[in-house]
């Protein structure tokens, strides 16, 4: 019989017989804790209208960057994984033998990690069978995942009671009329929670190619009237109460650099401006992020709504790719960003404000112990997010926990997100993360930096009152 990795007991553990004990114990205290997702992209009618899964390849390979990624990498044009326009079955065929040839590719990996636990503990596919996943039986593979997909119980209702899935929050458009996440709210048959987060990238970011059309609209629907840079500040703010009223608890900006600004009135009116004529600089671009992140900060403090930063991402770095296939495919790279200075501004003003919670990731690890645990251990307003993108993973997620422990400690962190779209890898990618925090306490109790009995608790409070108390569930 085939061993099965995805389903050894002690997977991510220590190898130190010991410390693995200590491990084994602490996971044992988490391991069925219900999921608290409180950053993510799984579309909120996936669940609302509980439709069934496509076909294994649009589920598994085509819209996971993770996945296509490496085996672009390895030679396979895009267009043969499932993506451009009229892929029917015999694309999606070929876009699995190309993912079942590439698959050794993904030793190591975390997208590896969590594809193996799906394939035995989602899809139910033998262990002889993923361990030997390749060309010889990718057919069969693509079959046996298919046939699971028809099954009845195989929708996305059920699987977030099977995935045990408490809060999973989606991530929106501000001018999104939220119908799904209502329609979930006002069912009685679901008990889960699917909460709508406000993402205003592209009504903030001049540099978007819609930039100007967008916030034509949003002013022309949410301002009340009002004209010009107020009106556009008043369309935010009531768009972002639309959002708080059907049960959003966070905003996110996913900017490219962390850069806050604090404008006078009339040089963030005269930008504004200048970005509606179309004769803004870049210069004048990053100044208006800058200080509409400022402007964030301060709706945050009023409305209560969680302020979360993803920046350090060079968003579609290959053009042509870009240019036929759209953002999201594979090509986004990380680079150094400058936190200390950044959020110099926003913190100043709100950085000890009353209930205010500023949550900062990052794709650039350098910061975590020279800037992100220094800051979290002063301001109270700060948490230090969880690793995220290429930093979940679970030699970079035990490389945080010692970068930010020692000067933050447990409190000041943000409780694991999976920050994905990937819905079957949600289970394997929070069981991946308790699995590792429990590896660092055991370390620490192995070395006699804390008692057993303590990281008995620090492991439920990193697990589930972390994420609770950070986004205020």
């Amino acid at each position: 019989m085939t061993d099965s990795l995805a389903a050894h007991p002690d997977r991510l553990f220590p190898a130190d017989p010991g410390t693995r004990r200590i491990a084994r114990e602490l996971y044992a205290d988490v391991e069925h804790f219900p999921i608290l997702s409180p950053h993510g992209h799984v579309p909120a009618e996936w669940i609302a209208d509980d439709v069934p899964f496509p076909d294994p390849t649009a589920l598994l390979v085509t819209p996971d960057h993770y996945v296509t990624r490496l085996i672009h990498a390895s030679g396979v044009p895009l267009s043969e994984l499932g993506f451009g326009e009229g892929q029917g079955r015999e694309a999606s065929l070929q876009g699995w033998r190309h993912f079942a040839e590439a698959w050794p590719l993904f030793d190591g990996t975390a997208s590896g990690y969590w594809l193996r636990s799906e394939f035995e503990h989602v899809f139910g596919l033998p262990a002889e069978m993923v361990e030997s996943f390749g060309p010889e039986n990718a057919d069969a593979v693509y079959a046996a995942i298919a046939a699971k997909l028809a099954e009845p119980d195989f929708r996305p209702r059920k699987l977030f009671e099977d995935f045990r899935i408490e809060v999973l929050a989606t991530t929106d458009d501000p001018l999104d009329s939220l119908e799904a996440h209502e329609r979930l709210a006002k069912d009685e048959s679901f008990r889960g929670r699917v909460l709508p987060t406000f993402r205003p990238d592209a009504y903030i970011n001049v540099a978007h190619p819609e930039w100007a059309e967008r916030v034509e609209r949003l002013t022309a629907e949410a301002s009340g009237g009002v004209g010009g840079f107020a009106g556009y500040l008043r369309a935010l703010e009531s768009r972002r109460r639309y959002f708080v009223d059907h049960g959003a608890v966070s905003a996110d900006h996913g900017v490219r650099t962390p850069l806050t600004l604090r404008l006078e009135q009339s040089e963030a009116e005269a930008l504004f401006d200048k970005a509606r004529r179309g004769d803004v600089t870049a210069a004048d671009r990053d100044a208006f992020e800058a200080h509409m992140m400022w402007e964030m900060a301060r709706m945050s403090v009023e409305d209560g709504l969680v302020m979360t930063i993803h920046p350090g991402s060079y968003r579609n770095h290959h053009g042509p790719t870009f240019a036929a296939y759209g953002g999201d495919t594979g090509h986004d790279i990380p680079f150094a960003v400058n936190y200390t200075e950044g959020v110099h501004a926003l913190l100043q003003d709100f950085g000890t404000a009353k209930d205010f919670h500023l949550v900062l990731f990052t794709l650039d690890e350098t910061v975590f112990s020279r800037e992100l645990a220094p800051l979290a251990g002063f301001y109270p307003s700060v948490y230090i997010g969880a690793p995220w993108w290429f930093l979940d993973a679970p030699d970079a997620m035990l490389r945080f926990r010692s970068a930010v422990t020692e000067t933050a400690g447990f409190s000041r962190s943000s409780g694991f997100i999976d920050d994905t779209r990937a819905y079957c890898s949600i289970p394997a990618r929070h069981d991946t993360s308790r699995r590792v925090e429990a590896s660092f306490l055991a370390r620490l109790v192995a070395e006699h930096r804390v008692t057993e009995a303590r990281a008995h608790e620090l492991i439920v409070d990193v697990v589930d009152r972390a994420p609770r108390r950070v986004f205020k569930l």
